[in-house]
């Protein structure tokens, strides 16, 4: 059968249907998403939907990837988007467009035997446009892992103000080249911001080091360096300074502290502050 021919049937059998087509549409799925997006989202997306695919089959094609499917796939694309965004699995995004196959099978039934060969053929064109939305799907979810996962990375590197010309970098956690860029670049802009000469990164919630996180300590403690701060390491657990010992690592002319409450204190003494009596007690206690 002509490519012609078949849009034309496709044509017949979606319209025929008209509202009531539409409506099953809008039915069915509204009520496989759980009542998580409301009829009038889903009917507003499906009804626009329905009218694109409508003027794509007009053109002759059957072309999912074809220019005449253009504004489908945009739509689709949307509507991807949506349900990644409200943590849809991809089954219910796809469902959107799967559907429309199971409401089109009453008038299948009903209607001329020789319309199974362009249903057949609208099969195989949804079947392709489920797939751009799985796949649309996937890419939008991957963004939204992704950004989620730079901004936990933002908030377990916090930067603090330990003292007046003194900043604080506590980690937790294991640190590796991507998360030592953050520190980084995160400490170098917080000894601008606030003028500081001295840094102290804590390492007591770091679980181990070994050579790679000692090199991405070292390339920090430079950079501080290079800003004319004074960068001191803390938190060297008993277990930790054995394991240092035992790879050979050389921490070189770096000042290191057992505890955050030592390095202040060494920094303090460095910026030339000097702790009253009952200041130095409130931190020994």
């Amino acid at each position: 059968m002509a490519a012609e021919n078949v849009t034309g049937r496709l044509i017949a059998l979606l319209s025929g249907g008209g509202d009531d087509l539409a409506a099953n549409w809008v039915r069915e799925v509204a009520s496989s998403l759980g009542g998580r997006v409301s009829r009038t989202e889903v009917e507003l997306e499906l009804r626009e939907l329905y009218a694109a695919l409508l003027a794509a089959l007009k053109k002759g094609s059957l072309d999912a990837q074809g220019e005449a499917f253009g504004e489908v796939r945009a739509l689709l694309t949307e509507l991807s988007r949506n349900r990644a965004r409200q943590g849809f699995t991809p089954s219910e995004t796809a469902i959107s467009v799967f559907a429309l196959k199971s409401v089109l099978e009453p008038a299948l039934v009903e209607g001329d035997a020789k319309d199974l060969g362009p249903y057949l053929q609208l099969s195989r064109l949804l079947d392709s446009l489920g797939l751009f939305t799985i796949e649309t799907y996937t890419q939008v979810r991957e963004e939204l892992i992704g950004a989620q996962a730079e901004q936990l990375l933002e908030l377990s590197t916090p930067v603090v103000k330990l003292w007046d010309g003194v900043i604080g970098v506590p980690l937790v956690g294991t640190l590796d080249s991507a998360r030592t860029m953050v520190v980084m670049e995160k400490m170098l802009q917080a000894l601008i911001d606030t003028g500081s000469e001295q840094a102290i990164i804590d390492i007591t919630g770091v679980p181990a080091v070994d050579t790679e996180v000692a090199q991405h300590l070292l390339k920090t403690v430079v950079a501080a360096r290079l800003m004319g701060a004074e960068c001191t390491i803390s938190g060297i657990r008993p277990q930790i300074a054995q394991t240092i010992v035992a790879l050979g690592i050389d921490f070189g002319d770096i000042t290191t502290k057992a505890t955050l409450a030592d390095a202040l204190r060494h920094a303090l003494r460095r910026s030339g502050t000097t702790l009253s009596a009952s200041t130095k007690s409130g931190q020994g206690r």
